[in-house]
C-alpha cells in the first residue's frame, strides 16, 4: 500500500491544478493557491511536482495521448454523422483541458516543452484533417480537389485551436463555465464542419444541418444564414 500512496497523491494534485487551471486561467493560479485546495503543505506539492511549469507539463502529456488515440479514429469517419461525432469528442476533450488553449500564447511564450510539442500537436489534427476529408471523398458524402484539402484541413486546425478563443470573446464573463459546456462544444462541432457545407452532397448537408439543429436550445439558430 505505501508504494501506491505518492502515485495517488500526484494523480490528485494534477485533478485539482487542471480544475484550477481551467476555471481561472494557468496565470491566475499559483502553486500556493494549489496546495491550499488540496490542503496540502507547499513542501509536499513540490515534492511530487518542484515547478509549476512540471504540473503543465504533466496536464499536457495526458491530453496529448488522449488527443493521439482520439485522432488515431479519425480512419472510422465516413459520413456527416460520423464526423459530428468526432469533432463532439475531440472538442469536449479541448474542453476537458481547454486551460491550454485560453492561454496557448501565454504558455508557448514561458514553457519551451510546450512551445515545441504543441507544433506536433497542430501537425497531428492537421494529419488527421485530410485524412477525414479522404474518407468523406472516398463514401461520397464530399467532392473536393485534391489541391483543396490542405488549405481545408489547415482552417479546420486553426478553428479547433482558437474556437475557445472566439467563445471568450463573445461572452467573456460566462463563455467558460462548465454549465456552457454542452452549447459550446456544439458551436465548435458545427463551426469546424461548416467549413465542409460547399463540398457536401445535398443529403449529407442537409443531415448536417439537422444534428446541429438536435442540439440547440428552444428557439435558437445555428448562427448561420
Amino acid at each position: 500500500m505505501a508504494t501506491k500512496k505518492p502515485r495517488r497523491t500526484a494523480e490528485r494534485i494534477l485533478e485539482v491544478t487542471l480544475d484550477l487551471f481551467n476555471r481561472f486561467g494557468e496565470p491566475n493560479v499559483s502553486t500556493t493557491l494549489i496546495s491550499a485546495e488540496l490542503g496540502i503543505s507547499p513542501g509536499n506539492l513540490y515534492y511530487h511536482y518542484p515547478a509549476k511549469d512540471e504540473l503543465i507539463n504533466a496536464l499536457f502529456n495526458r491530453y496529448d495521448k488522449a488527443l493521439s488515440e482520439l485522432l488515431g479514429a479519425v480512419g472510422n469517419v465516413r459520413n456527416v454523422e460520423d464526423a459530428w461525432l468526432f469533432f463532439h469528442m475531440l472538442f469536449e476533450l479541448i474542453w476537458q483541458h481547454r486551460f491550454l488553449y485560453r492561454d496557448l500564447n501565454d504558455l508557448l511564450s514561458k514553457n519551451r516543452k510546450l512551445e515545441t510539442h504543441f507544433q506536433h500537436v497542430l501537425e497531428q489534427k492537421t494529419q488527421a484533417m485530410v485524412g477525414l476529408l479522404g474518407g468523406l471523398q472516398a463514401s461520397g458524402a464530399l467532392t473536393m480537389q485534391v489541391r483543396e484539402a490542405v488549405p481545408t484541413a489547415n482552417a479546420m486546425v486553426v478553428l479547433l485551436s482558437y474556437w475557445l478563443s472566439y467563445e471568450y470573446v463573445r461572452d467573456p464573463r460566462n463563455a467558460l463555465e462548465p454549465d456552457r459546456a454542452g452549447e459550446a462544444l456544439m458551436r465548435g462541432a458545427f463551426h469546424v464542419l461548416g467549413l465542409l457545407l460547399p463540398y457536401l452532397e445535398p443529403a449529407s448537408r442537409d443531415h448536417l444541418f439537422q444534428l446541429a439543429g438536435k442540439y440547440q436550445p428552444q428557439g435558437a439558430g445555428t448562427g448561420t444564414a
